[in-house]
């Protein structure tokens, strides 16, 4: 790996998992972004916030030989997925709405079960 600690790198998604997704930098080396480096926001499911082929800003905060830990949220405050609050763009907001539906659908089942004990 030719990069260093701290190195903002723009690299490729390749992979998602249920934990985090796997970047391809551009040396060839694949590192992964865990779940709670994608985004300040709660993540819950990946998949709202990044796509097999996006690319993405990621900064290298560990290396041990073998594996790559990568951050997106440290790699800058421009590079922040699922920011709405500073406007970024409408699919940020058409993001942000898919989520807030999903889980007010939630909700709403969990109260509707909870009348039906009383």
């Amino acid at each position: 790996m030719k990069y260093q600690l701290k190195d903002v790198v723009e690299g490729t998604v390749s992979g998602i998992a249920k934990f985090g997704a796997f970047v391809d930098l551009p040396d060839g080396t694949r590192g992964l972004v865990h779940i709670s480096e994608i985004s300040d926001d709660y993540v819950k499911n990946i998949g709202d916030y990044l796509s097999m082929g996006q690319k993405v800003k990621v900064m290298i905060i560990n290396h041990d030989g073998e594996k790559t830990a990568l951050s997106i949220k440290q790699a800058g405050p421009e590079n922040q997925l699922g920011n709405v609050g500073g406007g970024k763009s409408e699919k940020d907001f058409e993001r942000m709405m898919k989520n807030y539906l999903r889980d007010s659908g939630d909700v709403i089942r969990d109260l509707e079960g909870r009348a039906d004990r009383f």
